[in-house]
């Protein structure tokens, strides 16, 4: 892996590339698996209008990100922004933030990915297929960007795929063409047309809706190493946030026709994991698939894998273009003659290893820790996007250009961003509202510590390098990287 001067980032993802990353990236267990949940918490149609609020909001900032990311495409991406648009402690807190993220979100599915796998071979042990899998997503990101791309496509085809089948099969059985003894009216229609709960069930519901969608900030991150982004990017971010629509909302519809809300087994599967209780599982059975266990654990592995394989991507490129910043060591910054930042790798690989802690004495304790720690990073990221993009809008037209001139335009500036960045923080402090109400200062503690986890970063940076917010007409917007 010797790396020279010469070596550089390499421009190879399609637009189907960066279509299926942004796509794949959030479709993950979450639908699988806690779509029922929500089912349970608010209501068909409860449910249905959390995932159409929040499915709002992040189109928002899918086009705020897109209209920075076509105006300087950037393997950094929202972090870059924040250092360029915002201050340089802002863009330091939320790369370090978002890097950490994702590297412990590498360990949590190399974990569950040996849980999954038992499905089939209950007698091995869970951390031979960790092993297997945290090896196999180091290749494919050692190689080079195309063949993270390629994957990535395939493996989000496959869950695309499930969900099709899924729809379709629901829509015969809505419809009695597949034999069914369901009262789709009944289930349709419950508590009060279709809420439960009120407006407590749909806000219940958003926190788990915020953690589904997480994920579609990748396509920022793409766009530094995408072919033509000016051209992929905003093709992306426009058939992805449809298609993503339709599979959330189309499938929670068809759960709620099909499976009544009180069905325990819809409960069972957010809390347990267990593939046998999916509502997706549920449905296939219903609908006389004898296999429907079996596929949807297959689905679910791929899931996994998916968000490990995309994870060390954004996690690597996000360290790389810190220390290209001079905010994180030089190494980092080092490539491959393929253009992949290897260092960076290494390291977000190693942090990945803290799986097996899981399989030692006081391992779950540590274990438990670093998954609160990242807990909320996703909705500070998508906070750091709204902001970036309400600063990058102002800085351009306070240096006399027309925004017409933008190679993308976001859609209803400032509305989308200021939405956004308000809805993050409702999702925010919806995390655990009974602990504060009950002062239940432990689980405060676990819930939000990524927050000072942010915070102190940021307020360090600053005082250490004596940054200050970059006033508008000293702000860079010569579209490079």
């Amino acid at each position: 892996m010797a790396e020279t001067n010469e070596n550089t980032i390499q421009h190879e993802l399609k637009t189907r590339h960066v279509s299926m990353i942004a796509l794949g990236g959030s479709i993950g267990t979450g639908l699988f698996l806690t779509s029922g949940a929500s089912v349970s918490q608010a209501g068909p149609f409860g449910a249905i209008l959390a995932y159409l609020i929040i499915g709002i909001m992040v189109y928002f900032l899918m086009t705020s990100l897109g209209e920075m990311a076509t105006f300087a495409p950037t393997s950094g991406s929202f972090a870059e922004y924040g250092n360029r648009f915002v201050d340089p402690a802002f863009g330091f807190a939320l790369g370090w933030n978002y890097w950490f993220n994702w590297a412990i979100t590498l360990a949590v599915d190399t974990v569950t990915v040996g849980l999954v796998a038992q499905f089939w071979l209950p007698d091995v042990p869970s951390w031979i297929f960790s092993a297997i899998a945290l090896c196999l997503i180091f290749l494919i990101n050692l190689f080079s960007v195309s063949t993270f791309g390629e994957t990535e496509f395939w493996l989000s085809l496959i869950k695309v795929v499930t969900i099709c089948f899924f729809l379709f099969i629901g829509v015969l059985a809505i419809f009695g063409i597949i034999h069914s003894n369901t009262d789709v009216v009944r289930n349709l229609t419950v508590g009060q047309h279709g809420f439960v709960g009120g407006w407590q069930g749909v806000l219940s519901v958003f926190v788990v809706a915020g953690f589904s969608f997480q994920g579609t900030e990748l396509i920022g991150i793409t766009a530094g190493e995408a072919k033509d982004p000016r051209k992929s990017v905003p093709k992306a971010i426009h058939s992805v946030f449809w298609r993503i629509l339709l599979f959330y909302i189309g499938a929670i519809f068809v759960i709620s026709a099909l499976v009544y809300y009180q069905d325990p087994r819809l409960m069972s599967a957010a809390d347990s994991g267990n593939v046998m209780m999916s509502p997706f599982t549920i449905v296939f059975k219903n609908a006389g698939i004898a296999f429907a266990a079996s596929l949807m654990n297959a689905v679910i592995l791929t899931s996994v894998l998916s968000a490990a394989n995309s994870g060390t991507y954004a996690s690597t490129r996000t360290l790389y273009s810190l220390a290209r910043k001079g905010q994180a060591p030089k190494i980092f910054g080092r490539l491959t003659k393929h253009g992949v930042p290897w260092a960076s790798l290494l390291l977000t690989m190693c942090v990945g290893l803290v799986a097996f802690t899981s399989e030692m004495k006081g391992g779950n304790v540590v274990y438990g820790w670093l998954v609160a720690a990242s807990g909320l990073t996703g909705f500070l990221a998508w906070m750091g996007i709204a902001i970036a993009h309400l600063r990058f809008r102002k800085a351009y037209v306070a240096q006399g250009n027309d925004v017409n001139d933008l190679p993308y335009k976001a859609k209803w500036f400032p509305f989308g961003p200021i939405f956004a960045l308000f809805m993050s923080l409702v999702v925010i402090f919806l995390q655990d509202p009974e602990a504060f109400a009950h002062w239940e200062w432990d689980k405060i503690a676990v819930t939000y510590l990524s927050v000072p986890i942010f915070v102190i970063p940021y307020l360090g940076y600053k005082w250490s390098k004596k940054t200050k917010v970059i006033p508008l007409q000293e702000v860079d917007l010569t579209g490079k990287k």
